[in-house]
Order: structure tokens, then sequence, then C-alpha cells
């Protein structure tokens, strides 16, 4: 594909900025230069954190139905030009045009679900006479925002994770700035042109591209910054907690998530939803199903078939509607699972298929009779590999789902609706999908986990809970 540099400017409080040194953003599927941004600097940091000052104070003053205006708009415009949309988050990113069409649409709809629940931020009254001594006090509370929040996105999710960040805090009434993904930067500048053709007040969003050991500390301490909301890994979500500060935090930092298939499940469906809950995004999502644990009446059968499923994947070019899986990120990334399988086969694990790498692609992998103290088994995969198990129960199926150190969603397929109540009592996860597997969400619901998998919930009513903060109101009548 011919690649044309237009050279993109970042989106510093309200203005579209160049910057002296620029990063190449990479196409992972052939390495091609897909464009370049500025690389911003710590004075930029600092400048877009003091202009956010006053986009703060902007924001908290806009009236409910200009913010419900602008998202609305926002969303408009994402919609009217979502092939333009698509095709960046597949060039820089790894998801096939159809994956990135999926995420186009899922974006419009989490700024639409933000512009809804902006009309809900209520707060409620207080029976301040519960108390003696309280009987001429009448008061209510009400929600306001915490004023700029740094927010920090990951690679995988390109357009709608940094949707999901910008879109409740324009609701909630804060000012945003946005640290994009080094490697996938296009996607974030293109929602903030958005919300520029929506008519947002300057200085309330900003887009700053550039490398996390140059401006990450500068936004992650800055005691202006009220809030943290991050999505990525654990060990930088670790870091992030002790260098913050007094702020709030939310963040959402992956998994390991299982899946249970019991003897009474519908195998057909079980398996179509496993292969495409493991290898959708070439199995680069938080959400992705990486153990498998089915019971053992049923397990020859089920191996059997998801393997079929699993060798039928296309795997390829992005752009060509056939293909159902591209590469991994980067190359590295690709030397990192490849690492993770090798290891895991040098200590008895079984490949049933897959297990191969050209470049950053790799191929769409099963493990069977992996030990369950391999580095594959206790860690975030984040790669096209999924890992069967034979149980003899389902009690069995939740001790070893509930093992490693994550817990954000899980999935349990089952026709007996006591064992699916067991399972959502059981499993130590933020989520359980009945009859579907463990990567199904929508974007109005609660998202997040337990344990490693992070703190806090994202989903679009509940960030906004997270933005704000009440403020309780009360008033001494006088009496008679």
């Amino acid at each position: 594909m011919a690649t044309h540099l237009t050279g993109q400017r970042m989106f510093l409080a309200g203005k579209w900025v160049s910057g002296e040194r620029t990063i190449d953003v990479y196409d992972p599927q052939d390495n091609s230069v897909v464009d370049t941004v500025p690389a911003a600097t710590a004075d930029d940091m600092l400048r877009c954190i003091e202009a956010a000052k006053t986009g703060a104070e902007t924001a908290a003053a806009m009236p409910v139905h200009e913010r419900m205006s602008i998202l609305t708009k926002a969303a408009a415009y994402i919609e009217e030009h979502a092939d333009r949309y698509a095709q960046t988050i597949s060039r820089e990113g790894s998801k096939t045009i159809r994956e990135a069409r999926k995420e186009v649409m899922r974006c419009v709809q989490t700024i639409r679900i933000s512009a809804e629940e902006t009309r809900r931020i209520h707060g409620e009254t207080i029976p301040f006479d519960q108390t003696p001594g309280g009987e001429n006090r009448v008061g209510y509370y009400y929600r306001f925002p915490i004023g700029i929040i740094g927010a920090i996105t990951p690679f995988n999710d390109p357009l709608n994770l940094v949707a999901h960040k910008v879109g409740p805090a324009i609701a909630s009434g804060n000012a945003i700035i946005v640290k994009p993904a080094t490697v996938t930067p296009l996607s974030a500048l293109l929602l903030a042109e958005a919300f520029v053709q929506a008519g947002l007040p300057p200085k309330v969003l900003s887009v700053v591209t550039g490398h996390g050991s140059e401006i990450g500390d500068v936004l992650v301490t800055h005691p202006a910054i009220r809030m943290i909301s991050f999505t990525g890994g654990v060990e930088v979500g670790e870091e992030l907690t002790k260098k913050a500060g007094l702020k709030k935090i939310s963040m959402e930092l992956g998994s390991n998530s299982p899946l249970i298939v019991l003897a009474d499940a519908d195998l057909d469906d079980a398996v179509a939803s496993a292969v495409s809950g493991a290898f959708g995004a070439a199995g680069q999502n938080c959400l992705s199903v990486q153990r498998i644990y089915v019971e053992e009446p049923v397990s020859y059968a089920f191996k059997t078939k998801f393997v079929e499923q699993t060798v039928q994947l296309q795997v390829g070019d992005k752009q060509s509607e056939l293909t159902d899986m591209g590469p991994l990120i980067t190359e590295k990334e690709a030397k990192r699972v490849e690492r993770l399988v090798d290891d895991a086969l040098e200590q008895g694990a079984t490949l049933l298929t897959g297990g191969t790498r050209n470049g950053a692609f790799y191929s769409p992998t099963v493990l069977a009779d992996v030990p369950e103290e391999c580095a594959i088994a206790v860690n975030e995969i984040f790669g096209p590999v999924v890992l069967l198990y034979t149980v003899p129960d389902l009690n069995e199926a939740i001790e070893q789902s509930n093992k490693v150190d994550y817990g954000l969603q899980a999935g349990i397929f089952t026709k007996s609706i006591d064992k699916a109540h067991k399972a959502i009592a059981k499993m130590q996860v933020g989520g359980i999908m009945i009859n579907d597997s463990g990567d199904y969400r929508i974007d109005a619901m609660p998202f997040g986990g337990v344990k490693k998998s992070g703190l806090g919930r994202e989903g679009v009513a509940f960030a906004i809970e997270e933005m704000t903060e009440p403020k309780v109101v009360c008033f001494k009548l006088a009496t008679d």
C-alpha cells in the first residue's frame, strides 16, 4: 500500500501543534511508515497542564445541554467519517478492517451513551432529622467534577478505549489530557478532531503524543492532575500508583481469562464463541480467552472441534475482507509470545496447532497439557494462544480458574441454572458471561476486575462516578 505522510500534529490545549522531534508510526503488517507525530517534551506537557486548569473551569461551567450537544455532534462526525477512522485503526494497529469498523461503531456508541448519561448525574436529598438535633436541617448532595484527568491509553483499541475516558470526562464537566500509546497515536488524534468539529471549547481536551519516559511522569505526578485513568499492563500500573500521589486512580490492567465448558453445553456454540474470544484482534485483548476448562465427558469432542475451527482462521492482510486475524502490534511482541510458547513446550505442553511466527505474525495457537506453573499459564499472554484443560467437574474448573492473580471476566457454557449460579458466586472476577465467552462487553456496563486486573470500573455511567465527587449541602433553618 502506498504511504502518504502528512505529518500529524498533536492537539495541545485546543491548538494543533507540531514539534521539533517526531515519532514514526508503523504498520505492523509490513513495517511501513504510516505517518509521523510530534514527540512531545516535558515542557509541552507542563504547558498543557497549565492550560487545562482554565479548561477545567470552562468544562465545569458548561451547562448539561451544551455537553450533550457537543458529545452528540462528535459521535455524528465519527459516524459520518467512519471509513477514514476504520482505515486509521487498521493501518496503525493490529486489527483487520472488519474489526476496525466494529471499533468505530462502538466508539460512536460510547460517545452517544456519554451524551445520555450527562443528564443522569444526580444527587439525593438527605434526611438530616434522622439524628437528634437535626430537626431544623434540610439538605442534599450533588456530584461535581474533580478537575483535570490524565488518561493513558493502550494500543489494542486505539479509538474506543480513548473514547471511554474522553466521553465520560466531558460528560461530567472535567478537562482531560490524553497520552495515547506511542505506537497507535493517530486514532486518538482523530477523536480530538471530532470534538473540535463538534465545538468543544479550547483547553478542555488535549491529546499529547510522545514517549512515556519523557512525558508520562509529568502527567502522573503533577498535583493539578486529580485523577489518573490508565489502561495497560500490571507492571506499569503498579509503578504509576507509586508515583501518582494523592489523586484518584482508575486502572484496567488486563487478565488471564478463563472459560468453562460443561458437559451439558451447546458445544457448537461454545466452540464458535471460544475461537472468536481467543483470536480476535490477534489475542491482544484484555478479555481474550486464554484458558479453557472443559468437563471430561465432552473434552475430546470440544478439543477436536476447537482445533478444526482454529485451523480455518485466515491470517494475513489486514485490509482484506477475508482476513480473520492480522499481526501482533510489533515483531518484538510476536517474539515475546513465541518465547512463552516455546517455554511451555519445553516444560511438557502439547502443541495442537500453530506455534509459528513470521515477522509480527504469530499463528493461532492451541496448547494442551500445559503445566500450571508455566509462565504462559499464570500470566497474561496478550497474543493468539489458548490453553486447553480437561477437568472432572465444575468445582475443579472454578478452583483452577481462580488460581491466577487476575480476575477481569470469565465465561461459562452450561444449560444448568444451578451450575451457572454456582460459578457466578464462586468465580473471582469482575464479570461473568453465561453461555458466552468472557470477552463479551457492551460499553454501558460496569467494566473492571479484581486482584491484579485493576482498580475501579469503566463503562460510561460508572466512569462518570469515578470522575466526580459528592458535595453535601445542608441548610440550618430558623426556628419559629
